[in-house]
């Protein structure tokens, strides 16, 4: 059974920096993209970031590029969110997804995928 784990949030305070790590365990089929969503209380789900997994493309919301950071450590099926520079905003429950047809870019955009975690709180005070 597919498990994705997620750990690393917290509360930190404005510009401050947090990194989350996300574990992937019990797939049996060859994922195309893994990455991070978010939301935050009364807003829908964003996708935050995602890379592919064959190759080093990424991709970033608006809201967070040049400030946050996704990479992937393939052997041990684990993805990265590094997050620098955060704001209040960026407060809210963040979630890995994968997908196994998507790209990158089309999973962060189109947030359709049937693989989530459990979710990880992220809070940034001002």
């Amino acid at each position: 059974q597919l498990r994705l784990v997620e750990s690393g949030g917290g509360l930190v305070q404005s510009g401050g920096s947090l990194r989350l790590s996300c574990v992937a365990s019990g797939f049996t089929f060859p994922y195309t993209a893994i990455g991070w969503f978010r939301q935050a209380p009364g807003k829908g789900r964003e996708g935050v970031s995602c890379i592919s997994r064959t190759s080093d493309s990424t991709y970033y919301a608006d809201s967070v590029n040049g400030r946050f950071t996704i990479s992937k450590d393939i052997d041990k099926n684990t993805v990265y969110l590094q997050m620098d520079g955060l704001k209040p905003e960026d407060t809210a429950v963040y979630y890995c997804a994968l997908h196994d047809r998507f790209d990158e870019s089309m999973m962060c955009r189109t947030r359709l995928t049937h693989y989530w975690g459990q979710g990880t709180q992220v809070t940034v005070s001002s």
